[in-house]
């Protein structure tokens, strides 16, 4: 026998209203009788029940069996670990580009400035997700996602230039032996999970997944620092916004297999700085080290 929407829908709906109030088990048990063409009659029962444990169903025609359904809802942590990159779009002959960078030579005024030592640009990245199982089949399966983390830039130069509370950039006059600029942003993500079956172990036991992925964020900067280490100076850190954009937004991106390896790549949407036509987007592609 099974159960019209209308009637799971209503049901659960109405133990649902009583559990808020008591953390108790309820259940709802129904007998319907049919015919069938021969005019035979036959009884089914079923049954939904609802308790801390989660949501049963069952039905059966001689006696009240329970099915527990599969949780759809839980809680996890990803994690992300990698490298930065910049795609750089400004326009240097730009009046107010050219203004943010006054005090480095009309040469240097290009990306170059710019450049990264790769392997000292992370990107970190950490999330409390609450996800839903969307599809749950036995070869593939979707999960929906979204929760709250932090997005970690970290961009070492290898040029030696210095931001100013200004703000501006400068073509400083010594040498650094660490040049960093540090940008925290509180975000929030959402993101599809796929999972694809695509080997079963002769013994059923055991399947491998591939896993690929694709989502968005949406974040606001806590945070924004140097830190430069030099013989001159020594160690220093300032903190500013040194003219940085509020607010990004990140497309997402992630494939691999399950419980073996799998990567992830981002695309800033929105520029790091704001209202002087720098337009520097940063890309970012790793390993997930935990994750859905």
């Amino acid at each position: 026998m099974k159960y019209t929407f209308s009637t799971i829908i209503a049901t659960t709906a109405l133990l649902l209203a009583g559990n808020t109030f008591a953390q108790t088990t309820t259940t709802v048990k129904t007998e319907v009788t049919t015919t069938d063409t021969a005019g035979k009659k036959k009884l089914h029962r079923n049954a939904i029940t609802i308790s801390n444990d989660g949501i049963y169903m069952g039905s059966n025609d001689s006696t009240w069996k329970k099915k527990k359904a599969a949780r759809r809802f839980f809680s996890t942590i990803s994690v992300n670990l990698g490298a930065n990159f910049l795609q750089d779009n400004t326009n240097y002959n730009d009046p107010s580009v050219i203004n943010y960078l006054s005090n480095v030579p009309g040469a240097k005024k290009n990306a170059q400035l710019f450049n990264l030592n790769q392997a000292k640009s992370i990107n970190f990245n950490v999330y409390w997700l609450r996800a839903f199982k969307a599809i749950d089949h036995k070869a593939q399966k979707l999960t929906i996602s979204s929760g709250l983390g932090l997005q970690i830039y970290n961009f070492r130069y290898d040029n030696n230039i210095s931001y100013t509370k200004t703000p501006s950039i400068i073509q400083d006059t010594i040498s650094f032996t660490k040049n960093k600029l540090a940008i925290d942003y509180l975000n929030v993500p959402l993101t599809f999970t796929f999972r694809t079956r695509i080997h079963k172990s002769e013994s059923g036991k055991k399947s491998t997944w591939l896993v690929y992925g694709a989502g968005i964020t949406a974040g606001y900067r806590i945070s924004a620092w140097t830190k430069q280490k030099s013989d001159a100076r020594g160690k220093v850190k300032m903190h500013d916004d040194f003219g940085l954009n509020d607010f990004n937004s990140c497309l997402t991106a992630e494939i691999g297999i399950d419980d073996v390896i799998r990567f992830y790549g981002s695309y800033q949407l929105t520029s790091i700085y704001k209202n002087n036509n720098i337009d520097q987007h940063p890309i970012s592609i790793g390993i997930k080290l935990i994750g859905i």
